[in-house]
């Protein structure tokens, strides 16, 4: 039998390869992760954590408006983006050194330097040192993608705008998915004029078009613009510092600042996979079977590197089912079925399940339940901001496929709504379930 130096190594420390260590550790493997960047991944330091932080701080700004009608006098209200930016980057610090110490304190070895295939159980590190492995785990996730034309240089992706000097006046942010539009919220409520232009004529592809055009109808009334069916041409830097973007069907805009959500690309660039023949899909994602191996036996990859769905919970499912296959004894697979998801947007939109149209698609025959209101405290606020709420079933078993959510704290309501759903509850099963009375969730058990 071949002897290595570890049984395990994982290359990348976000959210899939830390569980995947961390567990892989706890079954008796000898581990080591190498993290070139930061050990958190993009969730924790570039993306999802501190992303919701920005929505928190955002939230205020209607909340200190609408303070007023329930009876609060705020004096010399102010924003400090700094303040607010230094804060968020500071728990991002603490969290790092979090994920660092469970590495640690399952002694999994971290590297902190890049990391290279260079065999099929060999890696090579960026100070030339090389390590055997019984097994080589990638989970490089995935980087923004930023679009090629004249100028297109000086725009920005979400990886900086986590760390911008200013809050821009005016910003032009490319894309209609989920990161476009949940920027869009933040920035418009720190007080940026945000304009979104997008390749076609929707917002959110994938998510229930009710939502999608009640999102589109409430951004609007908040004053953000939006231009359909249409993409850059070129961006040039004026004088001033000001950018000039022309788009292909001619407009002209002089913006500050230009943020490019064009959806996002996974991380295989230099990691030595021709080296050993990896098998690559659509888009440059690394092929995967259901227990996530490669064509190459000792070769394996979760997350975003892959060509599954690019979710935080996602990948970390992946990495403990991987571990648990490998080294625990007991293979594991991941069910991608009834995966509920979340946009951050203002409001926030949550779904789980089949789309009104997929449903009618796959099953014909289908029953649609909704609930249009306003929540008790936008009433009272005198916020003219309505929520909805959408419940898909099977006509022929009374079975939930689909709810679907735009209103205040849906990703909180839904996630337990999911696992009605993930468990094959019926439309009878909510309407059996006694109501909490006021609350927006009780919605969901009154629906006609």
């Amino acid at each position: 039998m071949p002897q290595y130096d570890y049984d395990l190594f994982t290359i990348g420390a976000g959210s899939g390869g830390v569980r995947a260590s961390r567990i892989s550790a706890s079954h008796g493997a000898k581990v080591a992760v190498a993290e070139e960047y930061r050990v958190g991944g993009t969730c924790v330091i570039r993306g999802c954590v501190p992303k919701k932080m920005l929505v928190y701080g955002a939230h205020f700004a209607e909340d200190i408006e609408d303070a007023q009608h329930f009876g609060w006098t705020i004096e010399g209200k102010s924003f400090d983006w700094k303040k607010l930016r230094d804060h968020v980057q500071n728990d991002v610090t603490r969290l790092e050194g979090l994920y660092t110490d469970t590495l640690q304190n399952n002694d999994v070895t971290v590297f902190d330097e890049r990391a290279t295939i260079s065999g099929p159980n060999e890696v090579t590190l960026a100070s030339g040192k090389v390590v055997t492995a019984k097994y080589i785990l990638v989970c490089t996730g995935a980087r923004p993608f930023v679009p090629e034309f004249p100028g297109s240089e000086h725009g920005i992706t979400s990886n900086e705008a986590f760390h911008l000097d200013d809050i821009p006046k005016h910003i032009i942010i490319a894309g209609g998915g989920y990161i476009a539009n949940e920027f869009a919220g933040i920035f418009n409520e720190f007080g940026s004029k945000v304009c979104i232009v997008n390749r076609s004529d929707q917002l959110l592809r994938g998510y229930d078009e009710s939502l999608r055009d009640r999102l589109l109808q409430i951004s609007l009334m908040k004053g953000i613009e939006f231009k359909f069916n249409t993409t850059f041409k070129s961006i040039e830097k004026q004088e001033d510092g000001r950018l000039l973007v022309t788009m292909q069907n001619g407009d002209q805009q002089l913006t500050d600042q230009v943020m490019f959500a064009t959806g996002r690309v996974p991380n295989i660039e230099g990691l030595g996979l021709d080296n050993v023949g990896v098998e690559m899909g659509d888009g440059g994602a690394i092929k995967v079977d259901e227990y996530s191996k490669t064509n190459v036996d000792s070769i394996y990859a979760v997350g975003d590197v892959t060509d599954r769905i690019q979710l935080t919970p996602v990948a970390i499912r992946e990495g403990q089912a991987f571990a648990d296959t490998v080294f625990g004894g007991t293979p594991k697979t991941v069910d991608y079925s009834f995966v509920p998801s979340a946009v951050f947007s203002h409001p926030p939109i949550a779904a789980v399940g089949m789309t009104e149209s997929e449903a009618r698609m796959k099953l014909g025959g289908v029953k649609v339940y909704t609930s249009d209101f306003r929540a008790m405290k936008n009433v009272i606020a005198s916020r003219n901001e309505r929520s909805l709420y959408k419940m898909i079933c099977d006509e022929a078993t009374d079975k939930i496929v689909g709810i679907h959510m735009i209103g205040p704290e849906s990703p909180e309501i839904m996630q337990a709504a999911a696992v009605a759903v993930k468990a094959g509850l019926t439309k009878a099963d909510f309407d059996d379930t006694v109501a909490i009375h006021p609350s927006m969730a009780e919605e969901l058990v009154l629906l006609k």
